[in-house]
């Protein structure tokens, strides 16, 4: 599913103009980033949490030279962990 294709299904489930939808969405997404970039977690109850995570440094390969060794960088990254209801119902 796109954005396009969440901002379609919301104003058909809603009876609203798409025009009037679109700022909403783009906003949920806006917030989440936002506490992401603070460094805060973004808890949405029945759906999951989205959190930063610290990958620390490694040593990896070179995909076109598998011989050379390369250090990959310590980094942030985004993470999602679903809750326990989104996950059963996923899985049947």
């Amino acid at each position: 599913m796109t954005r396009t294709d969440l901002v379609d299904a919301i104003a058909a489930k809603l009876s609203m103009k798409k025009k009037d939808v679109a700022p909403v969405v783009d906003e949920v997404f806006a917030q989440i980033q936002t506490a992401l970039v603070n460094g805060d977690r973004c808890v949405l109850a029945g759906f999951g949490v989205f959190k930063v995570a610290e990958r620390a440094a490694r040593e990896g390969h070179n995909p076109q030279n598998p011989s050379e060794k390369v250090q990959i960088p310590a980094r942030k990254v985004a993470v999602f962990r679903p809750s326990k209801s989104l996950r059963d119902s996923v899985n049947g």
